[in-house]
């Protein structure tokens, strides 16, 4: 194989993966690790020069997905964790029976790689295996992720519960957006493993087969958790909006109150502002004195009444 200097790293998939430092070490199964840049560059490489074309962009990257063209599987993995230098996490992929490549611009599987050779871990010889062993350590630490996002919920339920509305709905919504995302990102590798375990181009063999099978038992108890977690919100902010209308029905509950307490006194004024030549009380010595008495007496009744009626 003739390996153009691209910069493009070069590894050899044996029991354990050791990096080409030059063409004669290549043989066996190989694992090539490149950037958008690099792979923009037209790298030469025979064995997969009909594949690449079809290589995915990572830039056009949106979805994970996995399709098969012949004898080889390509596709793009996009997660919604970014790096520190808040580069989207995302590559595109393409595997043969010999040989694994990836286009990563964020830096992620080149550190996931880095780590894999740290470890010495067995790949035994197989690139199905070391896209399994980067897929797996990729999801590695959602779980905790997740645990964090439950952790903000529990928050915001005590908020909610404390009627607290300062930019409440906002954070929810944040949360909620962040929750379905992760939701979506299981769904799509779950779909994504499934094709890779179904081994439509027969490359990979039964270790391999077994290992997808688990990799996508363990997608779906993160997809599982990740649908509890957008439950728990949606029971937040049923909650908050139950909160609220208790708020709401309690100052309801007192203008009520004000406006029966008030209401007979409205019809006494009304009553007594109508001002006819024949009523009698307007002319009365103590008719002021005895009007406020039977205001008085109304308010003290109609709070009485209220109060056996267990009104408040």
């Amino acid at each position: 194989m003739d390996f153009k200097e691209n910069g493009m790293e070069k590894y050899l998939v044996g029991q354990r993966l050791t990096e080409i430092k030059c063409a004669s070490e290549e043989k066996n199964a190989v694992f090539l690790l490149f950037t958008s840049e690099e792979m923009d560059k037209k790298l030469s490489i025979p064995e997969l020069k009909e594949s690449l074309c079809h290589m995915p962009a990572v830039r056009d990257a949106h979805v994970c997905k996995a399709e098969v063209r012949g004898d080889y599987f390509y596709g793009t993995v996009v997660t919604p964790r970014y790096t520190q230098e808040e580069k989207k996490i995302a590559f595109s992929y393409l595997i043969t029976e010999n040989m694994l490549a990836i286009c990563d611009d964020s830096g992620a599987v080149h550190s996931l790689v880095r780590h894999l050779m740290r470890e010495k871990c067995n790949v035994n010889g197989s690139t199905g295996r070391t896209f399994y062993e980067i897929l797996e350590r990729l999801v590695s630490k959602d779980l905790h992720h997740l645990e964090k996002l439950e952790d903000q919920m529990v928050q915001m339920e005590d908020i909610a519960l404390k009627g607290v509305s300062d930019n409440f709905n906002s954070r929810l919504m944040s949360l909620y957006k962040e929750v379905i995302e992760w939701m979506k990102y299981y769904i799509q590798l779950d779909d994504m493993v499934c094709e890779l375990e179904e081994n439509e181009t027969g490359m990979f063999g039964n270790e391999e087969e077994t290992l997808f099978h688990i990799f996508e038992k363990r997608t779906g108890r993160l997809l599982n958790e990740s649908k509890l977690l957008r439950e728990h919100c949606i029971q937040v902010r049923e909650l908050f909006q139950a909160e609220i209308d208790i708020r709401q029905n309690g100052i309801m509950k007192i203008l009520t109150i004000v406006t029966t307490v008030f209401l007979p006194l409205s019809l006494l004024t009304g009553w007594y502002g109508m001002n006819f030549t024949g009523m009698r009380e307007l002319s009365w010595k103590y008719g002021y004195e005895a009007v406020i008495g039977a205001g008085f007496l109304i308010v003290c009744l109609s709070m009485w009444i209220m109060k056996k009626k267990k009104f408040w």
